[in-house]
């Protein structure tokens, strides 16, 4: 089992950037593969982006070449960087975690945090 704790999120004007962090807590040795999701109202939940233990990454189509996930200094902690911010990113943001074997942005985690806002604005 693992405990998710976001930070990082604000807001910011459109070309702007964010960073969200996220650290992980857990008794296991255990690796995950750990990812963004992100929610806004009246729409979907979106696998934002993706990486796994191995470093391998995933993105999204809506946020390529503007999004950058990474590893943080502490095992299980990622980092989301978010340039040329653009008002449809706009949502609740969660980290997620999930000690199997696939790693993707389509696929179910078993862990959630508890999430941090991101306001865009034009």
């Amino acid at each position: 089992q693992i405990q998710l704790a976001e930070s990082g999120g604000g807001s910011a004007q459109s070309g702007g950037s964010l960073r969200l962090s996220c650290v992980g807590s857990t008794t296991t040795s255990s690796s995950y593969c750990m990812g963004w999701f992100r929610q806004a109202p009246g729409k979907e939940r979106e696998g934002v982006a993706a990486i796994d233990f191995d470093g391998s990454i995933r993105y999204a189509d809506s946020v390529k070449g503007r999004f950058t996930i990474s590893h943080g200094n502490a095992k299980n902690s990622i980092d989301l960087q978010m340039n040329n911010l653009k008002p449809e990113d706009t949502a609740m943001y969660y980290c997620t975690a999930d000690p199997g074997w696939e790693c993707s942005t389509s696929m179910e985690f078993d862990y959630w945090g508890q999430g941090t806002q991101v306001t865009v604005s034009s």
